[in-house]
């Protein structure tokens, strides 16, 4: 039987994550939530770029969605500058009895000791509660490093430290929200922006370090964060618009899961608006970006994940990968207990359904 489904927010992410939905034939799409107006009204086939036409019309209206009564709901919606928002979001889809695959807000991905109990607990309480699911996930935080360390770490006699990497120049990604206002490129470097604030990199990644820990079967005595920037040599432009000469225009975080004085499960981002910006930093496996697992102990790994697309550059694929790790979620976290699901709780989807035909 297919489940019938409905993809809520079709920015970046959604209107992928609408491709697949309509592309898989295990799944039906039932409806789209869209907030703007300009979009309500729009058939789904045009939202997500597909010829022809679905029948299915985007719309505003949250109550009409809710008495839908999907099986799922593929939450896409922008989260990092409206997080209550998304949260009472989340929390209303659940206790109207319908699960939930989101890409947002990442903390959810493992809550627990990342964020103040009020936030999460809620949430938990609804899909219990409801007798429903939610699993939050993508690339990062998701399966570049959740999936892949795990599949790692499960061939190690020991394990002295995990660390996963982002290293990938944004400079073709085009959102001003996040990398002008949330990530602060573009700005002085004497102004603090959002993701810099105290706590924030361990509120958004503190789930990543705490995943691997509770996959190593360790508690973490705490979670530190460090980062550094470096400016624009001269004025130039990217998607998102202009970095102006002297402005921030590359940025090293990482996230620290400590046990006794010592590092074991890192998170760390390296991200460039120009591939040649901060040339002593830890550069990808491929041009453009990529994702990597480094894993000391017996034995070594260092694992480099590039990501392509035959209609997009690696920013699309990332996106395309982000959309389809919840999609192709979905008839798992449906059977899944009720709750907040995490990668540890559901088996490996090795792509069903997904064959090309031609």
């Amino acid at each position: 039987m297919n489940h019938r489904i409905v993809v809520w927010g079709t920015g970046n992410v959604g209107k992928l994550a609408l491709r697949g939905v309509l592309t898989d034939p295990a799944l039906e799409l039932v409806g789209v939530r869209v907030s703007s107006a300009a979009k309500a009204g729009l058939d789904a086939h045009q939202l997500a770029g597909v010829p022809g036409a679905s029948g299915v019309t985007a719309t505003t209206d949250t109550q009409s969605i809710l008495d839908l009564r999907p099986d799922c709901v593929v939450y896409t919606a922008m989260a990092d500058n409206r997080l209550m928002e998304a949260l009472e979001d989340l929390r209303m889809i659940l206790a109207a009895g319908i699960n939930v695959v989101a890409s947002a807000p990442v903390f959810l991905q493992h809550p627990w000791d990342v964020v103040p109990a009020e936030l999460s607990a809620p949430i938990q309480a609804a899909a219990v509660e409801a007798g429903v699911s939610l699993y939050v996930n993508g690339i990062d935080p998701g399966f570049a490093n959740d999936l892949l360390p795990f599949a790692l770490m499960s061939t190690c006699e020991r394990i002295e430290q995990v660390r996963c990497m982002e290293i990938v120049d944004y400079s073709t990604y085009d959102n001003r929200a996040v990398i002008f206002d949330i990530m602060g490129f573009g700005a002085p470097l004497a102004e603090i922006p959002l993701l810099l604030q105290p706590g924030v990199l361990s509120l958004a990644w503190g789930s990543v370090v705490r995943q691997l820990a509770a996959g190593m079967g360790v508690v973490l005595d705490e979670v530190t964060e460090t980062y550094e920037r470096l400016p624009a040599p001269e004025t130039f432009t990217i998607a998102s618009g202009e970095i102006a000469e002297g402005t921030a225009a590359a940025l090293r975080f990482d996230v620290r899961g400590m046990v006794g004085g010592r590092a074991v499960a890192v998170l760390e981002h390296v991200t460039r608006l120009r591939e040649d910006l901060a040339a002593e930093w830890p550069q990808p496996a491929r041009e453009g970006g990529s994702y990597r697992v480094r894993i000391t102990g017996e034995p070594h790994y260092d694992l480099d994940l590039a990501m392509f697309s035959d209609i997009g550059d690696h920013n699309h694929a990332s996106l395309v990968g982000t959309a389809l790790r919840i999609v192709n979620a979905i008839p798992d976290v449906v059977a899944a207990s009720p709750g907040l699901r995490t990668t540890l709780d559901l088996p490996i989807n090795p792509g069903r359904g997904r064959l090309a035909t031609r």
